[in-house]
């Protein structure tokens, strides 16, 4: 149990690292895209800036998670291990996607009170932080099942 703990904040420790690269790409991103303009022609801009934050963080954290969280597997290839690594991040960055779109579309848009209480760069800023809870605990434990070393010796 005492090991698990402290994997478990080894894990938090790069998930924070991992979220500021993140939320910063994503941050700069909706930033760049309201001032160009952009935003007028795509209602879904922050969908476009979180896929490509998740994508650079994804990367990060894959070096920083084997670095410092996970213990490879002998019996897997760096390059297996990369591309299983990459499916299940894939399939987190739908899980983020799509939290993040039903908060926006669904929830900040439709219910009017939510929507004249606060602007439009808080609530995205507030779904952002909720669907990357929601990804994180998914990540730990798609990452501990499929790619941890689960042999005595690991």
């Amino acid at each position: 149990m005492k090991k698990l703990m402290a994997q478990i904040a080894k894990f938090g420790v790069v998930g924070v690292i991992c979220f500021f690269i993140d939320f910063g790409v994503y941050t700069v991103l909706n930033v760049v895209f309201r001032a160009t303009g952009f935003d007028q022609h795509c209602s879904w801009y922050y969908l476009v800036s979180q896929f490509f934050s998740f994508i650079i963080s994804m990367v990060v954290n894959y070096i920083l998670s084997f670095k410092y969280v996970f213990k490879r597997r002998d019996d897997m290839s760096k390059k297996r291990e990369f591309v299983i690594f990459f499916i299940l991040s894939v399939i987190g960055l739908i899980i983020n996607e799509i939290v993040l779109y039903l908060g926006m579309d669904l929830v900040y848009v439709k219910w009017t009170w939510l929507h004249n209480t606060m602007g439009t760069g808080l609530a995205e800023t507030l779904f952002k932080c909720f669907a990357t809870g929601v990804v994180m605990v998914y990540n730990f434990i798609s990452r501990k099942i499929c790619l941890e070393d689960h042999s005595e010796n690991g």
